[in-house]
């Protein structure tokens, strides 16, 4: 099981010193990844923005994943990166393809490309899209997107995408580029069980409900003609309530379960999970650290 941590943007901001030593120490501590949070444009929060209050979202700095993990790749030397999770919908798909094409090549294959479908519509008017058949273009895009990582020309038809035999270059030396789905959507499962490398759920706790959810994966799957073991289950994860104890308990629940990465964050205060008490990058580092000691051995 591989440990990740998600940046802490919303608390220490984007400075690239701080981010820059925010992986290094990651990296030094044992962290195998980091997990980047996306966001492109937000709504102004003095005015309405629709019936979802979270759609006025503009505070928080959010720096361009791709963007980021480039910097962060050069910075560091075995550090792997998952973005989590990139709208995909609200993008161009052939130009996504490129970006993490050349972030897979220039990492040296240390990165995940965690996807979702959004919530904010806002955002996607911002970037001209449209929001309300983003999970149905999304089904597409992944098509899309390991055909171009696969070949070197491709030849698509499909209701949202023409390709008339183009390919991009680079390409991954694999073939491919890790594709793991964000989301807890009713379609989200099928949708993993025929494209998907991974799913990235937050929304369950160590119990009978994320067994049972874990278990229909596999079946769906099997079903789809797939290996289940070929589809890894990364878990989040939060250390701001309970003890040392009781984070080791939920650590080997979650391997026992057959998770492959169990991701912390430090500020994520929804469901089960509770953010840190401080707010500084130190905060953040030290909370890092007393996980990685309580659980690492379980990895």
């Amino acid at each position: 099981m591989q440990l990740g941590a998600l940046v802490p943007f919303g608390d220490t901001g984007g400075d690239p010193a701080l981010v820059r030593d925010f992986a290094l120490s990651a990296e030094a501590m044992g962290y195998d990844f980091l997990e980047i949070p996306d966001h492109v444009a937000g709504g102004n929060p003095g005015v309405a923005a629709g019936s979802d209050p979270r759609a006025q979202v503009v505070d928080s700095l959010y720096h361009d994943p791709f963007v980021l993990i480039g910097f962060l790749a050069a910075a560091t030397a075995k550090l792997h990166f998952s973005t989590g999770v990139l709208i995909v919908p609200q993008r161009q798909t052939v130009l996504v393809a490129k970006q993490a094409a050349c972030v897979d090549v220039l990492s040296g294959g240390r990165f995940r490309l965690g996807i979702g479908v959004g919530w904010n519509p806002v955002e996607f008017t911002a970037l001209n899209e449209n929001f309300h058949n983003r999970g149905r273009r999304s089904e597409e895009q992944a098509q899309v997107m390991q055909a171009l990582w696969a070949n070197p020309y491709v030849t698509f038809k499909g209701k949202y995408h023409t390709i008339e035999d183009a390919g991009i270059n680079p390409r991954p030396a694999s073939g491919k580029v890790p594709l793991w789905y964000g989301g807890h959507h009713e379609h989200t499962l099928p949708r993993i069980a025929k494209w998907g490398d991974g799913w990235m759920p937050n929304a369950y706790p160590p119990d009978q409900s994320a067994l049972d959810i874990f278990s229909g994966l596999r079946r769906l799957t099997e079903a789809a003609g797939r290996d289940p073991a070929s589809v890894g289950i990364e878990v989040w994860t939060s250390c701001g309530e309970g003890t040392a104890a009781g984070w080791r308990k939920e650590a080997a629940f979650w391997k026992q379960a057959g998770a492959s990465h169990i991701c912390l964050t430090t500020t994520f205060n929804r469901r089960h999970h509770h953010r840190i008490a401080g707010h500084t990058a130190a905060d953040h580092l030290a909370a890092l650290a007393r996980y990685r000691d309580a659980i690492g051995d379980l990895l």
